[in-house]
């Protein structure tokens, strides 16, 4: 069993409120859930307006899969023009 994890730092720019905010990290995380089937949250700054700190998950029986699947929703991440991508690390367990 290999365990594939990922936390990623977000700004979101032009933001005045937290509840701008997280109605863009809802729809963010429900759009990569039911995507990429991997288990997704918030995890840090949940009381700052333009700062996000999502973390998310996924189990396979290969590395190079587990790897992909985080790819694949970094990039994603990366392609939405709500947020930009400050940062972001990678564990493969």
């Amino acid at each position: 069993m290999v365990i594939g994890s990922s936390t990623v730092d977000l700004s979101l720019e032009g933001v005045f409120s937290l509840k701008e905010k997280r109605q863009i990290i809802k729809s963010i995380i429900s759009r990569i859930h039911s995507r990429f089937n991997v288990s997704i949250a918030e995890v840090d700054a949940q009381d700052k307006w333009q700062y996000a700190v999502l973390g998310f998950c996924c189990v396979s029986n290969d590395v190079a899969h587990a790897n992909s699947i985080l790819s694949n929703v970094l990039r994603f991440i990366e392609n939405d023009g709500r947020v930009v991508m400050v940062d972001y690390s990678i564990e493969i367990i």
